[in-house]
């Protein structure tokens, strides 16, 4: 994966100092408005193609409700943010020596009333998952269409995350969260930064 440059307007040292002192942060207006409208438009073409989440070599989980479709290098426009990701690797990886070496992602898509339950993306370090990020596509929210991020920080406390349109949630792997049912869909790519090579 080619690795390209942080967008200038990222605030490395607040990203930095978010994620140390409670294991996540926020980067709002993420992208220019030209990217996340093409990105939109990516994942809306595709949507034929997702499959239910919750299904895993036939078994069927409650956990989950939602629908995705993981992403390669052909998906090109979705790939930028992939590649944005992998040069804050590199930030991190100085800063928390956390070995990122890969990241793997999908589009998400939560039709109304999917969710996704309390779960931890990394439980007591059984995969590579080092950090993990929701960038939300969909171009308009507003806060009664659900779909938040519940989130508990490194010290207990528990947040919610609404997916304003153009947002960048980060959070250690590790961390407890669910994402609360939508009333309306909701898009996004989820991405993990990973200290293995993803099997993808």
């Amino acid at each position: 994966m080619q690795v390209t440059q942080l967008p200038v307007h990222w605030n490395i040292e607040r990203i930095l100092d978010d994620l140390d002192e409670h294991g996540f942060t926020l980067i709002d207006a993420a992208y220019s408005e030209q990217y996340q409208h093409a990105v939109v438009g990516e994942c809306l073409q595709h949507l034929q193609q997702f499959r239910q989440a919750a299904i895993q070599n036939g078994v069927v989980s409650d956990i989950r409700s939602d629908h995705i479709l993981w992403l390669g290098p052909e998906f090109t426009i979705a790939d930028q943010h992939s590649q944005t990701l992998l040069a804050l690797a590199q930030q991190l990886n100085r800063a928390f020596y956390l070995g990122i070496k890969d990241v793997e992602a999908h589009f998400a898509c939560y039709n109304a009333g999917e969710f996704y339950a309390l779960h931890r993306d990394n439980p007591q370090g059984k995969n590579g998952r080092m950090i993990s990020s929701v960038y939300y596509l969909h171009q308009t929210w507003q806060d009664d269409f659900g779909g938040q991020l519940r989130l508990q920080d490194k010290h207990g406390n528990w947040h919610i995350i609404q997916p304003q349109p153009n947002r960048i949630a980060l959070f250690q792997s590790d961390l407890l969260h669910e994402v609360l049912p939508a009333q309306q869909q909701r898009l996004s790519i989820t991405a993990w930064l990973r200290s293995d090579h993803s099997m993808l």
